[in-house]
């Protein structure tokens, strides 16, 4: 995966990655990453700028992706490290907030997780999952006054 990255640069990852609002599984292939040409022109959202992405590149140009993508290498050890957790609950009043165009919120089964009540095993003292519309991963970015008025209204029950 890092030979594929080098081909289209560190700031053409980071800001496929930043935009990116498909409400669906990503599948990176081989030779097309991210489905369409790299020239692509993409279309930078209000809260990110040309500056923002530059800032990013020339860390991860210093870094690089292997240490992000050794932690998906690695989850069989550690799901062998995290083992003596297994079946932990989380037990202190919590609120979800997920956008709905969020990766990760579009990843097989999770939609059903979270509607179905899969979540409150782990979290028994879940109050609420808040799903915002038009929002995809960086919803604090994208949503910032709702996002504090959640949080605001959250702990005012308490």
């Amino acid at each position: 995966m890092e030979a594929e990255f080098a081909k289209i640069g560190t700031r053409r990852v980071l800001l496929e990655f930043l935009t990116y609002r498909t409400p669906g599984p990503l599948f990176l292939t081989k030779g097309n990453l991210f489905g369409h040409p790299t020239d692509t022109p993409v279309e930078l959202p209000s809260w990110l700028t040309e500056e923002d992405v530059d800032y990013y590149a020339s860390k991860y140009e210093k870094t690089g992706f292997t240490r992000g993508f050794n932690y998906y290498r690695a989850l069989d050890l550690n799901w062998e490290l995290t083992a003596p957790w297994t079946g932990a609950q989380i037990k202190v009043p919590a609120k979800f907030i997920v956008g709905d165009l969020d990766l990760t919120y579009n990843t097989f089964g999770t939609k059903d997780y979270l509607k179905k009540g899969g979540m409150n095993k782990f979290v028994p003292l879940l109050q609420e999952v808040v799903v915002m519309e038009g929002v995809a991963h960086f919803i604090h970015e994208e949503r910032p006054d709702e996002i504090n008025a959640q949080i605001h209204d959250f702990f005012q029950k308490f």
